[in-house]
């Protein structure tokens, strides 16, 4: 139940994340707001780490494969993408397609095993969904 709770609360903030994002870009231009919504990210982690964790900061070199150390500069593509989508589609628009696209990913991720994860097999259900969430975009956006 938390996790479901945990993902519905994520779901929020990002949709509210993109909105000040975008009117953020509007007065300072999207390299100057990523930058800062990253720097204030790093503020608040190192934050929450200082009251909360206190394991080694350094410990997360030791992580293999190194390329899963990409996470951070893939945060700051997620940011200027989210931003620049809701500009031109809206709010509403963009967050289903991220979503959709994120759930497609997740599910090829786990149908090839890709990045350490366990390899699950493919389900005509699963796929099922899927394509029922984008005909559902394809009826939100239908005019």
């Amino acid at each position: 139940m938390w996790g479901i709770i945990i993902a519905i609360l994520s779901g929020a903030l990002m949709s509210i994340q993109g909105v000040f994002n975008t009117q953020v870009t509007k007065v300072s231009g999207i390299w100057a707001a990523a930058s800062f919504v990253q720097a204030f990210a790093l503020a608040v982690c190192l934050s929450a780490w200082a009251v909360v964790e206190r394991k080694s900061l350094l410990a997360v070199f030791s992580v293999t494969p190194k390329y899963m150390l990409l996470g951070g500069a893939i945060g700051a593509f997620i940011t200027i993408t989210v931003i620049k989508s809701m500009e031109h589609l809206g709010p509403a628009k963009a967050v289903m397609i991220i979503v959709i696209a994120q759930l497609a990913v997740a599910y090829g991720i786990e149908l090839l095993g890709a990045f350490s994860v366990e390899r699950q097999p493919f389900e005509w259900r699963k796929m099922l969904g899927l394509l029922i969430a984008i005909a559902g975009i394809l009826i939100f956006k239908w005019k």
